[in-house]
């Protein structure tokens, strides 16, 4: 059995109705912590100690960086931030380093980016080993200190799994993703957990970080994080920055530091829909999904019509890869033009009748991978790295990054296109560093991620408020860049089966708590098993066959629950990828007295009921309960919830549970 136990789910209880509120704003101690921290970073009064690390020229930052010339400003950028910048100067070279850090009013959060410019006429000595982050942390409780962390997406059943390493003296652990997409196989999120608190960091750095933890014999724990290889001279006038990193400070356990990291993501990084938070939404697809079909104009619009036709009411169309001409479904990209003989009026004829049925229009792309023979690639191979057999394109290059803007501007436009779907299935690290000379080791990599984040910028600026979705290869690029310009509404690549999107659910919904579930049949428990906030039905609307009484009931009960995934989130039992297990987890409304409680047996579970413990109630109170699956509500009091469990039974295998509670007046 392969299991990995998270403590304290199960038997951390919060006895006192205070929990109640203070599950709902950080603790004046937390926010003490992080003012503390920004002061001691940033104010002179406290003779602050650079955040960061680089060598130049190869003697260490720590043997001059103060000796050069210091600056320091402030300035508060709104109600709820304040922006402290340093800047050193090197005026023997002319290199001048900037920290630019925000400190947030709100949340118990200090953030900040480090940026290198050459302001001489000559090239700087080598910049090498730049860590965004290197800093020393002190817990309290030499043998108590965890760091909790996950696996990225790597499209298997224990993509996101959350993990857990004890921190003893002489420990040294390093982290890093593969091949050059920020959440392949490692996941750039931490919580450092110890006696009384932790800090909560993150990684902002859509490529190729690493990031490290060591602890010393005197119990101080060293966090190091940043691009994995730096190690470059600057041309005049050139300037480059460093990984985003960002804290969050705690003085609970570590679920609620999480609870509070999700409120904050909603609070401060997700985008909006177009001004609006994010809600709730179901999404219909064919694509190229069905046997026989291909995605054309004639049967989009048919699909639609049979959705409306059966009362399934969407709020999504969505069409993905293999609408350009290609010979296959989805393979060759890079010729950004509409197959107009599958469709013939343009998707722009698909997306009106998409509109005109209340739904919004998603649509694919996967900008930066070019395949060999597409037009980019035999037009233009000076902008791909790989040339005209194909590869990446350069979006540091501003001629390719110029006509990408502008291409895909008129696609948007011209398309109707309401929701901006970003793939990229290729590692690019390769292809990054061989293109370097070797004075020039990272630039290609920093000078990709620039244009990629300001890609979207421009995006964003041409069309306000416009959701983009982030997907490469499912969810290997989910850094904090990232999601602060996009959502990820597709986990992972790995999503049809019903065990492993409860995995994901379990491990995603602790750090990003907005995503897509997508379902394929007609089952209860495969459509329990994928609830989320946005949902996707992949049926085949052609087969009359289908139980569309069956599918109708399904949609409403994700319907009357989906409000609740916005709430905060427990797990409520040990995480597990084997098929003899319950799973359980919980999301509370504090605000509301309100919440939702998931349950699955699996297949091979011999166990019929479990007693579930729940969190973050009001000890106090009296709930009702709804049980979707039985009759009738049964009322219990938060003090039973709490010490005993919600007692759950499913007599059939595999089996899903969907319970609502809600606080009596």
């Amino acid at each position: 059995m392969k299991t990995t136990t998270l403590l304290g789910i199960v038997a951390t209880v919060w006895l006192t109705s205070s929990h109640f509120a203070a599950a709902l704003s950080p603790t004046p101690g937390e926010m003490g912590e992080a003012r503390q921290w920004a002061a001691a970073s940033f104010d002179a009064a406290h003779g602050s100690k650079p955040l960061f690390s680089f060598a130049y020229g190869g003697k260490p930052s720590t043997g001059f960086l103060s000796h050069w010339d210091l600056k320091r400003a402030c300035r508060k950028i709104d109600d709820k931030r304040t922006e402290h910048a340093l800047t050193y100067t090197d005026q023997k070279t002319g290199l001048v380093v900037r920290c630019v850090g925000i400190e947030n009013h709100d949340f118990p959060t200090v953030e900040w980016t480090v940026y290198f410019k050459n302001t001489s006429n000559q090239n700087t000595p080598i910049l090498s080993d730049i860590q965004a982050v290197d800093t020393v942390f002190a817990p309290k409780g030499s043998d108590n200190v965890l760091l909790h962390h996950f696996k990225g997406d790597s499209c298997t059943k224990d993509s996101f799994e959350p993990l857990e390493a004890k921190l003893t003296p002489g420990i040294d652990r390093r982290f890093a993703p593969a091949g050059g997409r920020s959440s392949n196989g490692e996941w750039p999120y931490y919580n450092l957990e110890w006696q009384g608190g932790g800090a909560i960091l993150a990684i902002g750095w859509p490529g190729q970080w690493a990031c490290r933890f060591t602890r010393s014999p005197d119990a101080g724990v060293r966090v190091r994080a940043g691009q994995e290889l730096t190690h470059f001279t600057l041309h005049p006038g050139e300037e480059v920055r460093t990984p985003l990193i960002a804290l969050m400070f705690y003085q609970r356990g570590w679920i609620p530091a999480q609870n509070l990291w999700r409120r904050w993501m909603f609070a401060d990084n997700f985008p909006k829909d177009h001004g609006k938070p994010l809600s709730p939404k179901l999404a219909g697809f064919a694509g190229n999904y069905f046997p026989g079909y291909r995605t054309n104009q004639q049967g989009e619009i048919a699909f639609i019509d049979r959705y409306v036709e059966e009362g399934i009411k969407l709020d999504y169309w969505w069409i993905d890869a293999g609408w350009y001409p290609c010979p296959g479904d989805w393979g060759p990209v890079g010729t950004w033009e509409v197959d107009r003989s599958r469709h013939p009026g343009g998707l722009r004829a698909t997306s009106d009748h998409a509109r005109s049925k209340g739904m919004q229009f998603i649509l694919w792309f996967e900008p930066e991978r070019v395949t060999g023979g597409s037009w980019l690639a035999l037009n233009h191979p000076e902008w791909v790295l790989g040339g005209k057999g194909g590869g990446l394109l350069d979006l540091g290059n501003p001629a390719a990054w110029k006509w990408l803007v502008e291409r895909i501007d008129k696609l948007i436009v011209s398309e109707g296109v309401d929701v901006y779907r970003q793939d990229f299935n290729m590692d690019p690290l390769s292809l990054w560093r061989s293109n370097d000379a070797a004075d020039r080791q990272g630039i290609t990599e920093i000078k990709h991620v620039h244009g990629y984040l300001a890609y979207w910028d421009e995006l964003l600026r041409r069309h306000p408020g416009m959701l983009i979705d982030s997907c490469a290869s499912g969810g290997r690029r989910d850094d904090l860049e990232t999601m602060r310009r996009a959502v990820p509404f597709l986990r992972s690549d790995y999503c049809t089966d019903s065990d492993g999107t409860q995995c994901h659910t379990y491990g995603f919904n602790l750090w990003l708590p907005y995503y897509r579930g997508a379902v394929d049949k007609v089952d209860t428990y495969d459509f329990r098993s994928n609830f989320s906030p946005l949902m996707m039905v992949v049926w085949d609307m052609r087969n009359k066959g289908l139980d569309y009484a069956q599918a109708r009931k399904l949609v409403g009960q994700w319907r009357q629950v989906a409000p609740y995934f916005f709430g905060e989130f427990y797990p409520l039992t040990s995480y597990s990828t084997t098929n003899d297990v319950w799973m359980a987890w919980q999301f509370d409304c504090p605000e509301r007295g309100e919440g939702l409680v998931q349950a699955f047996r699996r297949e091979k579970c011999p166990g019929e009921s479990i007693h579930a413990k729940l969190q973050g109630l009001d000890l106090n109170a009296v709930y009702l309960l709804t049980n979707f699956d039985v009759v009738g509500t049964t009322e219990m009091t938060g003090r039973e919830l709490l010490q005993n469990g919600l007692p759950i039974v499913i007599k059939g295998r595999p089996g899903a549970a969907v319970v609502t509670y809600k606080k009596k007046p």
